[in-house]
């Protein structure tokens, strides 16, 4: 199949050709996918795309129009695609369900470490050869509380990791596993608790209608004083306004965002020449006890091996109209 490559770069490219030996005639093309950029695939069968690429209804219906029957993300998240109008245009949609829960989760932990031990400070601070240690006071994070709000793979072993520096673990989720909470002496109760309780929260779940900005003001007052919330999920699911409010009032701690609910624009690009025009973040950067990484969380080699692996796969089996249930989207 001809396939038509959008938003990438260097780390994924390999990735993708090492996977693919020659199977698929792959494309690359370092734009995002957009209406803009939509007819950049005329004559591929194949879209694939990214996080941060758009798949409304237009950008659909363009595809279409130059021929592509699949759209298959280089993601687990799926909440860019209209899926209603994927499913009218006759697109079918693939993602990547799983690839390592592992690098999410890990990075979530180093996260929460470099914050609040301020080792990102200290590093920079020695760098300048100023060796003082005031202002860089943490907390053991032996005996506290860390609220886990998704237990799906990735909060799983987060969780894991968590048990593993002795912290109580209490979660939350619309499906509890209570069997896997028995063996690792996790407590499920409801997201007010939680968000009461526990000195460290980290969001663990899909982008939808019913999760878009769960973390909000109320949230925000419900938390405990002095609280970090850690987020590498999906950036709309903390408003931004809110979080910048409880910085402000220091009703909480720190902040550890390696998503943003406005990155699409932002994100995996160089703007060290141009600056950006996004004000909310521009503010979240001025605060010493935020720390915003670029949504890396997934950049492993191993998760990228397995991204690339079970995208050519799934197009192979679309070619081959194979059975698709295990990664296809159902509508």
């Amino acid at each position: 199949m001809r396939v038509a490559v959008f938003d990438t770069h260097k780390f994924d490219r390999e990735a993708l050709e090492e996977a693919n030996q020659n199977k698929h005639d792959l494309h690359f093309f370092e734009a995002r996918l957009r209406l803009q950029t939509a007819p950049l695939a005329k004559g591929y069968d194949a879209v694939c795309c990214f996080a941060n690429d758009r798949a409304d209804a237009e950008t659909l219906k363009c595809l279409k129009e130059m021929g592509v029957r699949l759209l298959a993300l280089r993601c687990a998240g799926y909440n860019q695609v209209d899926l209603k109008s994927a499913k009218e245009n006759g697109i079918t949609v693939v993602r990547v369900p799983e690839y390592s829960p592992y690098a999410v989760a890990e990075f979530a932990a180093g996260l929460l470490l470099s914050l609040n031990r301020k080792i990102h400070r200290a590093h920079n601070r020695v760098r300048e050869m100023n060796f003082s240690l005031d202002g860089l006071v943490g907390f053991d994070l032996h005996n506290k509380s860390v609220g886990v709000v998704g237990t799906g793979r990735i909060g799983k072993v987060f969780a894991q990791i968590m048990r593993g520096f002795g912290c109580n673990l209490l979660a939350y989720d619309l499906q509890p596993n209570l069997e896997w909470a028995k063996a690792n002496e996790v407590q499920y109760v409801d997201l007010k608790e939680l968000l009461h309780k526990c000195d460290v929260i980290s969001l663990h779940i899909p982008l939808s209608a019913g999760t878009h900005h769960l973390i909000d003001e109320n949230a925000f007052e419900l938390m405990k004083p002095g609280a970090i919330i850690i987020n590498t999920g999906r950036g709309g699911l903390i408003k931004t306004k809110a979080l910048i409010k409880a910085l402000k009032s220091h009703s909480i701690s720190g902040a550890c965002i390696d998503v943003y609910e406005e990155e699409a624009d932002v994100f995996f690009s160089d703007l060290s020449d141009v600056g950006i025009d996004d004000d909310q973040l521009s503010r979240l950067l001025t605060f010493p006890n935020v720390l915003v990484t670029s949504h890396q969380a997934f950049l492993t080699r191993e998760a990228l091996n397995a991204i690339a692996t079970i995208t050519i796969e799934s197009i192979k089996r679309f070619e081959n109209q194979g059975d698709l249930k295990e990664v296809i989207i159902t509508y």
